[in-house]
């Protein structure tokens, strides 16, 4: 650990500033928290009652209420978006402050007076201090990638209610709880990897098994977010123009901060102009035959293009493309929400997705095949709960946290904005027309099928638009109002007034209008948010003209997710595979982060894996997601088992067997939807295998020539690897969960209990302070001003006796 005065001089004011007033009341100098030396380095976590405070949380909880029940219960009628907002926010506040505060005083027990790992080691590297404000965005980054955008969006099928009540319940109780606890379990461990915690806590057999599931676990999410954004890219110049700029752009400034030494602000304010500027150039190029030709890639060829940038990205230095398209990311994120929620607020859009849909009943949606247990679960997936967060919630984020009471808001809070995104996301998936939603969200041999009209690769627009009206009114889907829904699209007509088209001119009207050729089977849920996206803020940025334009910005926020959690997924599982491949006593070197052979090889095969997987995706003639979203639900939700089952045995070992229902509870209801889903996706008529089946008989029955012979045997091969996908998901995590049990048996049985069973680090008295809150309270900030000033009278001294 560093010195006391090295700790202290790197967060002195100048002198002048360092006079402090000891105003503490009796009831705040007790929350005080000081180490050996008097210096203050914490503040005591307490829930302060006034009556102000006790009627505001009143208040909230019955619009909470109030908002719950009129989502519930409203039927054949339409209702505003805003309720959906309302009780996010209000369900969102009152979980942070009561049991998010409850799980951190009866489980975490957080001390700040215990040095977190960034105070221990110090390395100027690994280990650094981040402030917990930069930290809370690095992290929600991190985190969030097109999960939360595309689940809900494709669970929207079903209507409204299930989807809104698994997004906003499952965060409070398994998703912002699991992310939190990992942290925590994490920064008690010198910030130790998830793969590592489990070797130790649970023996090098368990170890072992999580590792590898890790790796594969990862690729396939990276495969998954990949096809997200080549669907909303495939054959758009100015989505691919755009999109690709980015990488210039983050080029441009990791070196105008670099070699020029420009503030943070200076670069954000380059960054937005290039971003603005992007876009506008985006628009022309794609107006522009001869040179949109260039920028119009399918989808295997943005596969390859993909792949190659990706293992470059990991392979460069972080500061020069990583670190700034990360900050460009971040800053869009946490902007276009605000801008979203305004554009809600502004246009009040109605709904037009009936709580409960036909599909929530039946196993035949078009977006994904399954029944609303379990599947709609494993579809919203991120929204609500993801494994991937135990990834980089251990071994990452908590080499950085300054103080162990910033974990709640780090952990638990960040998980609560993406559940927020995913709210947004499904806003955008029922405010629009049915009939859009589902032509946009059918891939087209589904609407070859329903329609009966045959879809290539080579059907014009226009045909493209007749085959999805006649697949939508085959469907016999109710609208809100109990109707049987239709193709409609509000719009101008050419002389600038409203008018709402229908049929297939509410298609063609639609593509017009947000600058594509066509909206006609655009799976994957990125181009139906960036539809909504658009009529949010065209409510008040720029009115009908500018729909073009927040669509392409729209596609453009949802890439930088992706990407950015494309480029954390390739190092992560950069690093799994070098640490499993440093098991094997001759392959020792590649568990060394620092040799660049390493490095490179196992970049290579991280991006293989992923980019292999990528591949059969585009080739599936389902459209891709069809295949990949259960495949990735089902593996990122029995992560999430994984994390509970690391956080019960820890939670075992420390003695508390009165809270162990806080991960117990949500990792039964895991187990449950997880393994149900998995079995029924390898045995029963909705399994892989199944699906293999009618594909081999097509093809055994010789009926298939051509484009269509190529197209089935893409989708046999796709479906028998998912098929031994699932199996291999459910056998690993069986076994992985049986060992977690017997551990957590024999723990209780022995009745041997303590820090001391655990690998936890010992207690390290900190010499550091820092608020605990996004925004520092009262108290904070005099206990602020008391440790710069006694923090600077103590580096004198040292330096005195020196």
């Amino acid at each position: 650990m560093t010195s006391a005065a090295s700790t202290a001089n790197a967060a002195v004011p100048a002198p002048g500033k360092l006079e402090f007033k000891d105003d503490y009341t009796p009831k705040e100098a007790e929350r005080v928290i000081r180490n050996s030396k008097g210096l203050p380095v914490g503040v005591k976590p307490k829930m302060v009652w006034t009556w102000p405070k006790a009627l505001l949380w009143a208040a909230i909880a019955i619009v909470c209420a109030i908002g719950w029940a009129i989502l519930a219960v409203s039927r054949g009628e339409q209702i505003s978006a805003i309720w959906f907002v309302v009780v996010a926010l209000c369900s969102y506040a009152i979980a942070y402050r009561f049991y998010a505060y409850y799980i951190q005083i009866k489980i975490m027990r957080t001390d700040d007076a215990n040095a977190t790992p960034a105070e221990r080691v110090h390395d100027g590297a690994n280990f650094e201090r981040a402030d917990r404000r930069v930290l809370f965005g690095q992290h929600f980054a991190g985190i969030s990638g097109a999960g939360p955008l595309v689940g809900p969006i494709l669970a929207a099928q079903m209507g409204y209610l299930p989807s809104v009540m698994w997004i906003i319940l499952g965060v409070i109780f398994a998703g912002a709880v699991q992310d939190m606890l990992m942290l925590w379990i994490s920064a008690k461990r010198r910030g130790r990897s998830f793969g590592q915690m489990a070797t130790d806590e649970m023996g090098k057999f368990g170890g072992t098994i999580l590792s590898i599931f890790l790796i594969v676990m990862t690729a396939i999410a990276m495969a998954f977010l990949a096809l997200v954004a080549i669907k909303a890219m495939a054959s758009s110049p100015w989505a691919v123009f755009s999109i690709g700029m980015t990488i210039p752009i983050a080029l441009i400034m990791g070196c105008f901060q670099r070699f020029l030494h420009r503030s943070v602000i200076e670069t954000t304010v380059l960054g937005f102009v290039l971003l603005v500027i992007d876009i506008i150039a985006g628009g022309w190029i794609s107006s522009v035959p001869a040179i949109a030709d260039v920028f119009t890639l399918n989808a295997k060829e943005l596969v390859i293009a993909l792949v190659i940038y990706s293992f470059a990205a990991a392979a460069l230095p972080h500061w020069l493309l990583v670190t700034p398209r990360d900050y460009l990311s971040t800053l869009m994120k946490i902007g276009t929400l605000v801008l979203l929620v305004l554009g809600i607020l502004i246009a009040n859009p109605s709904v037009q997705m009936p709580a409960l849909t036909e599909f929530a009943s039946t196993s035949t949606g078009p977006t994904f095949a399954g029944d609303l247990f379990p599947f709609l679960f494993i579809t919203i997936a991120c929204g609500a709960l993801s494994g991937f967060h135990g990834a980089v919630s251990s071994g990452l984020t908590p080499k950085a946290v300054e103080k162990e009471n910033q974990i709640r808001m780090i952990g638990y809070g960040s998980m609560l904005v993406e559940s927020f995104t995913a709210v947004i996301a499904l806003i955008a998936a029922i405010t629009i027309s049915q009939g859009v939603y589902f032509s946009t969200n059918m891939s087209a041999s589904q609407i070859s099928t329903a329609s009966g009209v045959t879809l290539t690769a080579t059907s014009t627009p226009d045909e493209r638009a007749e085959a999805a009206v006649k697949a939508v009114d085959s469907m016999k889907v109710s609208d809100i109002e109990g109707n049987q829904m239709k193709v409609t699209w509000d719009s101008v007509d050419e002389n600038g007034n409203a008018k709402t088209y229908e049929g297939a001119d509410a298609l063609k009207q639609a593509a017009s209008d947000i600058g594509e050729n066509t909206i006609v089977s655009r799976t994957g849920g990125a181009t139906t948010f960036a539809m909504g996206m658009a009529n949010f803020l065209k409510s008040y940025l720029g009115g009908h003209d500018s729909m073009a334009f927040w669509y392409h910005f729209a596609i453009m926020f949802e890439a930088l997710f992706i990407l950015t959690t494309v480029d954390n997924g390739t190092r992560v599982a950069r690093y799994q595979i070098g640490e499993l491949l440093g098991n094997v006593r001759k392959l020792k070197k590649f568990a060394d982060p620092t040799w660049k052979p390493g490095n490179i090889i196992t970049t290579l095969i991280a991006t293989a894996l992923w980019g292999g997987l990528l591949w059969v995706g585009v080739c599936d003639t389902n459209g891709g997601i069809n295949a990949m979203m259960p495949i990735f639900g089902i593996s990122n939700q029995l992560l999430a088992a994984a994390c509970f089952m690391l956080v019960t045995v820890c939670v075992a070992k420390l003695g508390y067997k009165k809270y162990l229902w806080i991960p117990v509870v949500p990792l039964v209801w895991d187990v449950a939807v997880t393994f149900t889903a998995d079995f029924q996706k390898i045995v029963g008529p909705i399994s892989y295998f199944a699906t293999a089946s009618k594909y081999q008989t097509l093809i055994d029955g010789g009926t298939l020539e051509g484009e269509a012979l190529v197209n089935a045997k893409a989708a046999l091969s796709n479906a028998y690897l998912d098929g031994v996908l699932s199996v291999f998901f459910m056998v690993m995590m069986g076994v992985f969960l049986v060992v977690g049990i017997y551990q957590t048996v024999k723990i209780l049985a022995k009745g041997k209990f303590g820090v001391e069973t655990t690998s936890e680090e010992p207690f390290v008295e900190s010499e550091w302070f820092a608020p605990s809150s996004l925004i520092a309270t009262k108290l904070e900030k005099k206990v602020q001003r008391e440790y710069a000033a006694k923090s600077y009278e103590l580096a004198q001294k040292e330096q005195a006796a020196a």
